[in-house]
């Protein structure tokens, strides 16, 4: 199995579970370290070629990864394909460089504090070699220009040596402190700190060369913030995204969601709005919102409510009314106090082709077709084990916790995030049953439980719908270890085209590949 390769079973079967392995990590813990909280990783995102990748912090810091696997090759990994070149390494990056997106503010009308922490991350369009992306806080996005300059440097600062008698180190003249008369062409009268052998004639020196600014072969990466998209939202942001045009974008907060141009940051429009005449008549906010892949005129946003949305531009400029609604009827009976809440979806993703939307909720991942509103294609339970422990989760804030969700690039793959560290990966392709359990560490799958495999239903298909589940367990994972409610693994990103998951645990970053 070569890296990022996909595995393939036999004609008309589904494909085989992958075998995941690990990678890299940057910012490993060692034993008993303490994590600050300004180093906690709050966001992670792949550039559509999967050749970089970006993560954001607590402490308003982007960091930049590159892959170094096919730069040693020379050219892209397309590229070597075409060649019929093999390539049997994993995906490997590397540290590319890292910038402050954010500071800490104050907002002296609300009285409130601003944290710097990183929301979210969206990669632009590359141009000129330069790379482009959006970086957003609670309240202001920022758009980030990184490009590799070339570093300029002071030629030498000296008088020819051989129009000189006796000069010695005239750049020691520059920290006298003696009052001088100073004559034309850099002539002096007087130096009374210098020794007594050192002639200047009257008429100066001709040969002076002054100091040239030359550019060297050297470069470095400067991190630029081109424009500050700031005062459009009075609530905290949640989401970005950016559109297919390639001009416009989205930043979505609890109530509202503009829309924006990248060249103009001090005016955007008010696409959707939710707020009620009346703040008590609220019953839902909106949790994330994500433009559609290809079709530049639809996007879809997700509610508290376990609702999405789809709309579509082109009907009206505040699009207050759906083109569709997606969501699940409520089994009767079921319902308990923390029916709402755990129906909140936290994040949803768009497939890459667009024709199915991934939403993630505090239970489950949701698998939804955007030709059949009546219900989810499949749905994956992702800690079905948690259920009796709702009251604890809900007492210790836990039940709140905004897990993110993933597409493989090719669709036949979904993955999500748990609690103890450990991430999810669940087969979505016809017939699939594959579920696997892995721990954001060197050793991903210590954790590995093996489950029955059990019936999947196949995308191609809308006439019933599954319930899948993974390895369900009282508490405690395969070694008989309890949960640990406060590492959680609430951030993970797969890579576009290579069966290659990145993932944060705490600040650090693991990277596996299959």
């Amino acid at each position: 199995m070569n890296g990022g390769d996909e595995v393939v079973a036999a004609p008309g079967g589904p494909p085989l579970a992958l075998d995941w392995k690990f990678s890299q990590v940057f910012g490993e813990r060692t034993a008993g370290e303490e994590v600050q909280e300004v180093d906690i990783i709050s966001a992670i995102e792949f550039d559509k070629t999967g050749d970089h990748l970006a993560t954001g912090d607590r402490g308003g810091r982007v960091v930049l990864f590159e892959r170094t696997d096919t730069k040693e090759h020379g050219g892209s990994r397309r590229d070597l394909e075409r060649m019929d070149y093999s390539i049997n390494r994993h995906p490997e990056f590397r540290y590319k460089t890292e910038f402050q997106s954010h500071e800490p503010e104050f907002d002296y009308l609300k009285s409130l504090e601003i944290e710097e922490k990183i929301n979210k991350i969206r990669w632009c369009q590359t141009a000129n070699g330069a790379l482009f992306l959006l970086s957003t806080n609670d309240k202001t996005i920022k758009f980030w220009k990184v490009q590799e300059k070339k570093v300029k440097k002071i030629s030498e600062m000296n008088v020819d040596p051989s129009k000189t008698v006796g000069i010695g180190n005239v750049a020691s003249s520059s920290n006298l402190s003696s009052p001088k008369t100073h004559l034309a062409n850099g002539g002096c009268s007087s130096f009374s700190s210098l020794s007594n052998d050192i002639s200047f004639p009257p008429e100066g020196y001709p040969s002076l060369r002054l100091p040239q600014v030359v550019t060297s072969h050297e470069t470095s990466l400067v991190a630029r913030c081109r424009r500050v998209y700031a005062h459009a939202h009075d609530y905290h942001i949640n989401s970005i995204s950016n559109n297919s045009d390639g001009e416009t974008f989205i930043s979505a907060d609890d109530l509202r969601i503009n829309l924006w141009n990248l060249e103009i940051s001090n005016q955007s429009f008010n696409i959707v709005d939710v707020k009620p005449a009346n703040m008590e008549d609220l019953t839902e906010v909106i949790t994330s919102a994500e433009f559609h892949p290809t079709h530049c005129n639809t996007l879809a946003y997700s509610s508290s409510r376990g609702s999405i949305r789809l709309i579509d531009l082109r009907q009206s400029a505040l699009c207050d009314s759906h083109a569709k609604l997606f969501e699940e009827q409520e089994a009767p009976g079921a319902r308990s106090f923390f029916t709402e809440i755990i129906a909140s979806i936290s994040d949803i993703k768009f497939a890459k082709d667009g024709r199915y939307i991934l939403s993630r909720d505090y239970m489950t991942l949701k698998l939804w077709d955007i030709n059949m509103d009546s219900g989810p294609v499949t749905t994956f339970q992702v800690h079905e084990y948690l259920r009796p422990k709702l009251c604890d989760l809900y007492e210790n804030d836990s039940i709140f916790d905004k897990f993110e969700c993933c597409l493989s690039g090719d669709g036949l793959r979904v993955a999500t995030g748990s609690y103890s560290n450990l991430f999810r990966v669940f087969g979505c392709g016809t017939g699939s049953t594959e579920t696997t359990t892995l721990e954001a560490s060197k050793n991903p799958m210590r954790r590995q439980v093996q489950t029955p495999s059990r019936p999947s239903r196949s995308l191609s298909s809308s006439i019933t719908r599954v319930v899948r589940r993974g390895a369900e367990s009282p508490g405690v994972d395969a070694n008989g270890n309890c949960f640990d409610f406060t590492t959680k693994l609430l951030h993970l990103a797969w890579h576009p085209t290579e069966n290659s998951i990145a993932c944060a645990a705490a600040n650090s970053l693991y990277m596996y590949y299959a």
